[in-house]
């Protein structure tokens, strides 16, 4: 089924990056996956992206009993949506909601999460059968208390709230019942990346997967 996040959100923790040179993706994906995080959204905002998605598949990162689950991010139309699976991405983010983007993911066989933070945005996306929603930005349109609020009219809607999260304001996203799991660079800083920087992004995840696993999960 194309819209089965399970494993998607089976870390509650899923690492946003901007990579801009694809030499760094394999050092950050093997940091990522020893630090416990074998997850990782490369945002389709430098040229490099989609080549930083090949490098790690073709680095065998997306193989063996323990794979890493490699997607695209900030994907806003079909073309990139289809660069992104011929890469080797397994899921895809759009930052916003686009009937075309959720469309063609369905057409690849390949899970979708679409932005939506108002009670519009949340209708339109139950309309095109999407019940996992990405909160964007998380900071500047209520945090927690608009996700707690929406959970009221919308109580089958899942969130990964994004934008503005970090080790502070973790738990109180994490402890949120439709909430199961949250996107955050902060265990990839752009200089670590660029550095390939593998003991200190491995340390850096292995503390975020340490947060996450404090806060209860909720049934």
């Amino acid at each position: 089924m194309a819209d089965d996040s399970a494993d998607l959100v089976k870390s509650r923790l899923i690492p946003v990056v901007v990579i801009d040179d694809a030499g760094c993706a394999e050092p950050l994906g093997r940091a990522l996956m020893a630090g416990g995080l074998p997850v990782v959204e490369v945002t389709l905002r430098s040229p490099a992206a989609v080549d930083a998605i090949r490098a790690m598949v073709d680095a065998g990162l997306t193989e063996g009993p323990d794979p890493m689950l490699v997607g695209a991010g900030t994907v806003l139309t079909t073309d990139q949506v289809d660069a992104a699976v011929d890469a080797g991405a397994k899921f895809i983010v759009s930052p916003g909601l686009s009937r075309t983007v959720v469309e063609r993911s369905r057409e690849r066989d390949i899970p979708v999460v679409a932005g939506a933070v108002t009670a519009t945005e949340v209708q339109a996306s139950l309309e095109l059968g999407l019940d996992l929603v990405k909160f964007f930005p998380s900071a500047s349109s209520g945090g927690p208390a608009t996700i707690k609020a929406l959970a009221a009219p919308f109580p089958q809607v899942r969130f990964i709230p994004t934008g503005g999260v970090n080790p502070d304001n973790l738990a109180d996203h994490l402890s949120l019942p439709n909430v199961p799991a949250v996107g955050g660079s902060w265990m990839v800083p752009p200089d670590l990346v660029r550095a390939a920087a593998v003991d200190e992004l491995q340390s850096l995840a292995a503390e975020a997967v340490a947060l996450a696993a404090a806060v209860p999960e909720e049934s």
